[in-house]
């Protein structure tokens, strides 16, 4: 294990999403750079959400007839601004997303599914 520290006055300036306050009660907002960022790898955003606050699981389905399971992501987060941002993530790399409930995206198509597993890997 690796502990870094690092201590400095700037980070409010910096990345402003950091401040204080819970986050899904103030503005979560990319400053250009950090859109720019995203704009060109949004394969590290989405891989930095799902390990932080999502997860990839077998869901499981009853009905009359049959029985079936299927993959899919989960990523679930109280602010709609950080769920808009892993939206325009998956958009961009043209990925179907749902919303399951209001905290709850849900990637859950077999093809989706497929391209997210070729970058996202399991959480460390």
């Amino acid at each position: 294990m690796v502990v870094v520290y690092a201590c400095s006055l700037q980070w409010p300036a910096i990345f402003p999403q950091h401040g204080p306050g819970r986050k899904h009660e103030r503005v979560i907002e990319l400053l250009d750079w950090q859109a720019e960022i995203v704009r060109e790898s949004p394969e590290a955003l989405l891989r930095g959400l799902i390990h932080t606050d999502g997860c990839r699981s077998l869901n499981t389905v009853k009905s009359a007839k049959r029985t079936y399971s299927y993959s899919r992501y989960l990523f679930s987060n109280r602010s709609e601004q950080i769920l808009m941002l892993f939206a325009q993530a998956c958009d961009h790399i043209g990925v179907h997303w749902t919303r399951m409930n209001d905290h709850v995206i849900s990637v859950a198509r077999r093809g989706d599914v497929a391209k997210l597993d070729t970058f996202i890997g399991p959480k460390r």
